[in-house]
């Protein structure tokens, strides 16, 4: 193993490494995720691991390492992603069908009402990363960087924000 006086690895082991295989892990991860942008992400995601951890690998796993991280930071990904998407859909439904049958299209509008009005409870930065989701359809790539905040907290904030939008639609 080669790594630094502080226990880590070497920062130009990681530059090489970056500079191999970034590409390539790039081209795998948009096959996984279907966006350029969540890849670019992932990836740095990938080697910030491999600054903090890269020093427990060995020299000639390195690559395959960096794959397996990439993938499951990939699927962590894409399972917020789903939540997120399942949720304000569970949401939105459940409310219509506490309140008449499904064909019902002034129930379908009202609750499409009640969904916004509760939106429009949140917090200000939750409610913001709402509707810049649902609304104006933009990846979490996107809003965390028009937002200038990492991408995690741009998933956690709208994954806080499902939880409290169903538990106001509930309560209504």
């Amino acid at each position: 193993m080669s790594a630094a006086d502080d226990g880590k690895i070497d920062p130009a082991i990681v530059a090489d490494l970056f500079e191999k295989h970034a590409e390539e892990l790039r081209r795998f991860l948009i096959g996984v995720l279907r966006d350029g942008q969540l890849a670019n992400d992932v990836v740095q995601a990938a080697f910030t691991k491999m600054v903090e951890r890269g020093h427990e690998t060995k020299e000639e796993t390195r690559k395959a390492w960096l794959f397996r991280v990439a993938y499951n930071e990939a699927l962590v990904v894409r399972r917020r992603q789903a939540t997120g998407r399942n949720v304000l859909e569970r949401v939105a439904w459940s409310v219509a069908q506490q309140q008449a049958g499904p064909e019902d299209p002034l129930v379908r509008d009202e609750s499409i009402e009640q969904v916004r009005a509760a939106i429009g409870k949140l917090p200000a930065e939750q409610g913001r990363v709402v509707r810049m989701r649902i609304y104006e359809e933009k990846t979490f790539a996107v809003i965390a960087e028009e937002l200038k905040i990492p991408l995690g907290t741009a998933l956690g904030r709208m994954r806080t924000a499902l939880m409290k939008l169903k538990k106001l639609l509930q309560d209504e």
